[in-house]
């Protein structure tokens, strides 16, 4: 191997000098696992080529290989097509794509690697889904002629949906865009603007060019006006150990080892947690309570153990454990349940419907199961819930939301939390083949199917009380409507709202404001900020607000609430005739410079994910009852304004004007 560069110099002389130190110093190296991925022709295998040639990662005799290959199955017209180092299938290399994962490994003085080098065609897209299961960064290459397509957006969801959360792109191809800054600045903004509702903790933009090696390794002279690092200057230095799981100890046990009569221990890799000499420790499920007495390894017993580490635990006392259990800390305690809710990836030609029976296997523990509904299929191109007519089924490459129920109970986290223990493989019973991947979600199963209203027990029925909606009216002197404020963060809902809950008081009016911080310590605390937690934040506000409505009173709301579908929908459920959507309509730039709780600061820093408005959509309401713009009106006569324009809409007829209402 060649070792005149600057990554390998250094190895040289420690390996010359000092054998065991260069081993101990490679020993302690962490790992980056990542992938390559995007559609056919972006030039992944070009990219991974580039690198590992530029980083002095090549032998010598697959070097003249290489030569000797392009000559016969080059694609760029010279004797060098880096693409060939990846692309080893005979098929690949007589098509110039790639069909399988390959992946390759090298290492740098700061890190060790493992590249997937995945396909690009749609057809392959379980292969890409393999291949990304246990990475922790992906690139993600551009073509700069093409822009974002549809399976940029495609693999993008995916690596989203794998819980994948460092994603570089790559805008490839630079040398035939005229390395222009203006076509890498285009296709920045609408990458953002096509993956802002995707879970991902940070996302680097680097322009290159895979064939000639422009910013893979060594900085380009052709795009002075790029000042970022380079790729693999990138990959050496991003963070991924605060990605692990340090807080939830789970130790599924793999396998039971009694070589005689003084020793029994049990074998597994760490999932996640730290795990101690010492600590007290719950088995899962028979929930029986022991101490840790050792941890041991090939090369002696440990104090403390992290993952991914493979260990063997011994306890202080005998306790009936075997493979598929799991050791926790007794007060963190994972989800032990027959039913859960899981993203589903579907890998098998053969499509499946709701009914079927499979093997659930997840960490060690393998289970029947029944895939007991699919609740909905993604459109992975526009990452929004497909329309279906007929019964679901899910087909090669689909991904849906499913419930699974299980022949017993599995103890799980959800995805989110821990990739180890949250997701899971499908096994068809008959032939072994995996058929599909999932991932669990943070919630509970839900039985009722996107749009179905009915409740999930049918032993209930509405009950109708001896007060009339119109008695109600009667007493109170007005008519319940539910007043729907909307607009980014700091465009000034919660204070408007509060000045209209003041006025309409003033006027007689009985109000009330339901706030958003409010209702998420309260009603709503379990929820997050996912796309799925969003929508049914909302759902559950205009379900109190429709009961707060039935009894008479004016119902102020003060969310975000960024989606149409979202706001359409709890106008649904009040119904449309009580129902007055507000538009909060503040620039922007005027909501950050107010930024009344610094959220905006944090967000452009990357601490606060899927911020509205910075890194998540928000979509203005297109018609919406009324519009209040705050750049040059005060709360109060924003206020003011609205009072006018409900007044007509909440008085009872014959009941005249309320008590300090000006008639």
């Amino acid at each position: 191997m060649n070792n005149d560069n600057t990554y390998q110099a250094h190895d040289a002389d420690l390996i010359a000098s000092d054998i065991h130190a260069y081993l101990k110093q490679h020993e302690n190296k962490d790992l980056l696992r990542f992938l390559t991925c995007g559609s056919v022709d972006d030039g992944k295998s070009t990219l991974i080529g580039r690198l590992l040639y530029d980083a002095k990662m090549i032998y010598e005799d697959q070097l003249s290989a290489l030569h000797k290959d392009s000559k016969s199955f080059g694609t760029t017209n010279t004797d060098f097509d880096p693409a060939l180092l990846l692309d080893g299938l005979k098929a690949e290399r007589e098509q110039g794509i790639t069909i399988d994962v390959a992946y390759r490994y090298f290492s740098t003085s700061k890190r060790k690697f493992i590249i997937a080098d995945t396909p690009g065609h749609e057809q392959y897209t379980r292969n890409m889904a393999t291949g990304a299961s246990t990475c922790d960064l992906a690139v993600v290459l551009i073509d700069a002629r093409y822009g974002v397509i549809a399976q940029t957006k495609r693999h993008s969801f995916i690596c989203s949906l794998l819980g994948i959360k460092h994603v570089v792109v790559a805008v490839n191809k630079m040398d035939l865009a005229d390395w222009s800054e203006q076509v890498f600045e285009r296709i920045r903004s609408d990458y953002n603007g096509a993956t802002a509702r995707l879970d991902f903790a940070d996302v680097h933009f680097i322009p290159v060019s895979a064939l000639l090696g422009d910013n893979v390794v060594d900085k380009s002279d052709n795009m002075p006006w790029y000042t970022g690092p380079g790729l693999l200057h990138h990959l050496e230095n991003v963070t991924i150990a605060s990605d692990r799981n340090l807080v939830d100890m789970r130790f599924p046990v793999q396998y039971v080892i009694r070589p005689n009569l003084d020793f029994r221990g049990f074998a597994g890799t760490l999932a996640s947690g730290v795990l101690r000499k010492g600590d007290e420790v719950m088995v899962l499920p028979s929930r029986q309570v022991s101490k840790v007495k050792d941890i041991v390894t090939f090369d002696g017993s440990l104090t403390e153990a992290f993952p991914p580490q493979a260990v063997t635990v011994t306890l202080a006392d005998e306790v009936d454990i075997s493979r598929g259990d799991m050791l926790v800390h007794k007060n963190n305690l994972p989800k032990i349940s027959n039913e859960f809710e899981a993203m589903l990836v579907w890998m098998d030609e053969k499509a499946t419907r709701p009914g079927q029976v499979f093997y659930v296997k997840q960490t060690t523990n393998t289970t029947p199961g029944t895939l007991s509904e699919i609740r909905y299929k993604i459109d992975v191109n526009t990452m929004r819930k497909q329309s279906q007519d007929g019964p679901l089924e899910l087909g090669l490459n689909e991904i849906a939301r499913v419930n699974m129920t299980l022949h017993r109970p599995l103890m799980f986290d959800a995805h989110e939390k821990n990739r180890a223990t949250g997701s899971f493989i499908l096994i068809n019973r008959l032939t072994n083949a995996t058929v599909a991947a999932g991932m669990i979600l943070d919630r509970p199963v839900s039985k009722s199917a996107p749009g179905d209203t009915s409740p999930v027990s049918q032993n209930i029925r509405e009950e109708t009380g001896l007060v009339s909606l119109a008695d109600r009216q009667k007493v109170l002197g007005q008519k319940g409507r539910v007043v729907w404020l909307t607009g980014l963060s700091g465009s000034g809902k919660s204070t408007i709202a509060q000045e209209l809950e003041k006025q309409l008081t003033a006027h007689g009016r009985l109000a009330f404001i339901l706030d958003g911080d409010n209702i998420r310590h309260g009603l709503n605390r379990d929820l997050g900020f996912s796309a799925e937690d969003r929508t049914e934040n909302i759902r559950r506000v205009a379900e109190v607000a429709k009961l707060m409505c039935d009894a008479g009173v004016i119902v102020i709301t003060a969310f975000i609430s960024p989606l149409i579908s979202d706001r359409d929908n709890a106008r649904t459920i009040v119904g449309a005739e009580r129902f007055t959507e507000v538009f909060i309509d503040t620039p922007i730039d005027i909501c950050e410079r107010r930024d009344p709780k610094g959220l905006y600061k944090k967000a452009r820093t990357g601490d606060i994910p899927q911020f509205t408005g910075v890194s998540a959509p928000y979509e203005p309401p297109v018609t919406p009852d009324a519009v209040v713009r705050t750049e040059t009106r005060s709360p109060a006569d924003c206020a003011a304004k609205l009072v006018d324009h409900l007044e007509p809409l909440v008085g009872v007829a014959g009941q005249g004007s309320a008590p300090g209402q000006n008639a």
